[in-house]
């Protein structure tokens, strides 16, 4: 009989993206994650909605990342989620999906488990921090502890573009084609850091 083993320990990089630049954090913060050494990065999207919210894309997409199932969640030691600015708030795509978890809260899966959270927005004063703490909120629901960005991080005094202390940003553009600038890189890679380390501190602490 096959010893059945378990998964090793990793952190969920969980994100909607329109236009790529958000995909595009999702991998640096999934990077800082795994420079850890102590957990891998899973990462993840979610499928687009329709005009009467439901999921409209393919159970599988075409390309890039796989579509995030409830285990994929449950068994996470750490969530990182992003979204382009809607309004101040997350997309719809990723919000559809999150109003899905209702069976994780009820069981408690999610409790003590570091989150943090990540946006793109096409104007330097688009909602990006409106977005981030909005977006924390479901979590917070969860009994998720949440994570952000310390000023011990140089990047964020120095840049002029995206980063702030409630989690990763970047200023996209109206096209969609800034390219992600050096401190914006720098501090997607320190949140995928901060929270490789506090995901195995708080799992290290639960036991």
């Amino acid at each position: 009989m096959t010893e059945l083993t378990s998964q090793p320990p990793y952190v969920l990089v969980l994100y909607y993206s329109r236009y790529g630049a958000t995909e595009k954090m999702a991998q640096l913060i999934g990077r800082g994650i795994e420079k850890s050494g102590a957990v891998e990065a899973k990462i993840r999207t979610v499928p687009a909605v329709s005009p009467n919210t439901e999921a409209s894309d393919k159970a599988i997409p075409e390309s890039g990342a796989l579509y995030c199932s409830e285990e994929d969640l449950r068994q996470c030691t750490g969530l990182v989620v992003g979204s382009p600015t809607r309004f101040g708030q997350m997309a719809s795509a990723l919000r559809y999906f999150v109003d899905q978890t209702t069976g994780l809260w009820t069981s408690g899966a999610l409790i003590d488990k570091p989150v943090a959270t990540f946006t793109s927005s096409s104007s330097l004063h688009g909602g990006q921090e409106s977005t981030l703490l909005s977006m924390a909120l479901p979590w917070l629901h969860h009994g998720m502890v949440y994570c952000g960005i310390p000023y011990s991080e140089a990047g964020l005094n120095r840049t002029q573009s995206g980063g702030t202390p409630y989690g990763a940003s970047h200023v996209a553009g109206t096209d969609s084609n800034n390219p992600i600038t050096e401190d914006e890189q720098q501090l997607c890679e320190a949140l995928g850091e901060r929270i490789a380390r506090l995901s195995g501190s708080l799992q290290s602490n639960s036991k």
